[in-house]
């Protein structure tokens, strides 16, 4: 289920149309926010070392980036990752970019498939 608030923070899970799909990636940056990724695929938010509990062991990577790092997030924009980040299609690419705040459908909060998983999206 998702609910569209006024604002995202970093760790969100957020849903968004891209090429006619529904894709579900992370927040990882904020509007205004500097982003940059190592080459074993840690990320700095303005400086500071993203604390990321959610990513299971192994699955940083730098993935797919054409972009040039470090990167700032542009006004009204957001800065989203999946969380399987080597094969991940999201904003280290061009071709999807950081994601217009009007263009989020809202923020994930309650898993509901499958059944034996229900409960609060983390």
């Amino acid at each position: 289920m998702a609910t569209k608030p006024g604002g995202y923070a970093i760790g969100d899970l957020v849903a968004f149309s891209f090429n006619n799909k529904l894709l579900t990636k992370r927040v990882i940056a904020t509007p205004g926010d500097w982003v940059d990724i190592d080459a074993d695929g840690n990320v700095t938010v303005n400086g500071q070392l993203l604390d990321e509990p959610y990513l299971p062991d192994g699955a940083k990577s730098l993935g797919q980036c054409d972009i040039n790092l470090p990167y700032q997030v542009p006004e009204n924009k957001y800065f989203v990752m999946g969380d399987r980040r080597s094969v991940s299609v999201d904003s280290r690419l061009q071709q999807v970019g950081c994601i217009p705040a009007d263009q989020i459908a809202g923020k994930l909060e309650v898993r509901i498939w499958p059944l034996t998983s229900i409960g609060p999206v983390s």
